[in-house]
C-alpha cells in the first residue's frame, strides 16, 4: 500500500515539476534532463513513473485539465442553466495568477499538439470534456427559459426535401420529420458552444500576449456580454 502511495506520490512531484518548467521557460525547455532537476531527481528515476517525455506532457494536460474542472464542479455547486455556465466561462478566462498559469500551459501545449499526435489526442478528449459541460449548461438555461437560442436558417433544399417526403419518397414519414427537428435543435446548441468557446480561447490568448489591449475587466465583460445576447428582452 505505501508503495502505491509512495509511487502516486513521486508521479505528481514530477508532474508539478514540469508544470513550473513550462510556466517559467516554456515547452520547449521541458526537457526529461530538465524537468528530473526541476523535481530534484535523477532522469533515470523519472523512466520508473513515466514511459517518456511525451508520457510526462500527456499525464501533466490530463491532470491540469482534471484540477481545473474540480474548481468548476466547487463553483457551480447549487447552480444551474445560466448562473452555472456563467460561472464556467469565466472560471476558463485568466483572470487571477493561478488561471494563468493554467493558460500558459494550455497554449504551450497547442503549439507542442499541432506535431506531436498522442498529445493532440489528449487535448482534443479534454476539449470535448469542456464543450460537453458548456452545452450542457446551455441547454439546462434554455429549458428554463433564461436564453433563446435563433433558429437555424432554413435550408436551400428544405421545400424540396419536404415536398420529397408528402410524396412518399425515400426521405419522408413522421420519423424523419422528427429527426430533421432534433437535428436542428442539435445544429443549434452546438454552434453557440462553438461562439462562446472561440470566444474564451481568443480572449484567453489576448489576456496572455496582448495585456495592454485587453484587460482581465474587459475579457469579462465581452464574456457577459454574449451571454446577455442570449437573454430573452425584459
Amino acid at each position: 500500500m505505501s508503495k502505491n502511495v509512495d509511487h502516486q506520490q513521486r508521479r505528481l512531484e514530477v508532474l508539478a515539476a514540469a508544470r513550473r518548467v513550462i510556466v517559467r521557460d516554456g515547452i520547449e525547455a521541458a526537457t526529461t534532463r530538465a524537468i528530473a532537476r526541476e523535481a530534484g531527481y535523477s532522469s533515470g528515476i523519472l523512466t520508473h513513473y513515466f514511459d517518456d517525455k511525451d508520457d510526462i506532457l500527456s499525464s501533466l494536460l490530463r491532470h491540469s485539465h482534471e484540477r481545473s474542472r474540480q474548481r468548476r464542479v466547487r463553483r457551480t455547486a447549487g447552480v444551474t442553466g445560466l448562473a452555472a455556465l456563467r460561472e464556467l466561462l469565466l472560471d476558463s478566462l485568466p483572470l487571477d495568477a493561478e488561471r494563468t498559469r493554467e493558460t500558459r500551459l494550455e497554449i504551450d501545449f497547442w503549439s507542442r499538439g499541432l506535431s506531436a499526435r498522442r498529445l493532440a489526442e489528449v487535448q482534443r478528449r479534454e476539449h470535448a470534456k469542456l464543450r460537453a459541460a458548456t452545452r450542457r449548461r446551455l441547454a439546462e438555461a434554455h429549458d428554463a427559459g433564461e436564453i433563446i437560442l435563433a433558429a437555424p436558417p432554413e435550408r436551400p433544399d428544405a421545400r424540396q426535401t419536404d415536398a420529397k417526403s408528402d410524396a412518399g419518397g425515400h426521405v419522408g414519414g413522421d420519423v424523419e420529420g422528427h429527426a430533421r427537428d432534433d437535428v436542428a435543435g442539435v445544429d443549434d446548441l452546438d454552434a453557440v458552444t462553438k461562439r462562446l468557446l472561440a470566444l474564451v480561447d481568443g480572449l484567453s490568448l489576448h489576456l496572455l500576449l496582448y495585456p495592454d489591449r485587453v484587460t482581465r475587466a474587459e475579457a469579462e465583460r465581452l464574456v457577459l456580454a454574449e451571454l446577455d445576447r442570449l437573454t430573452p428582452p425584459s
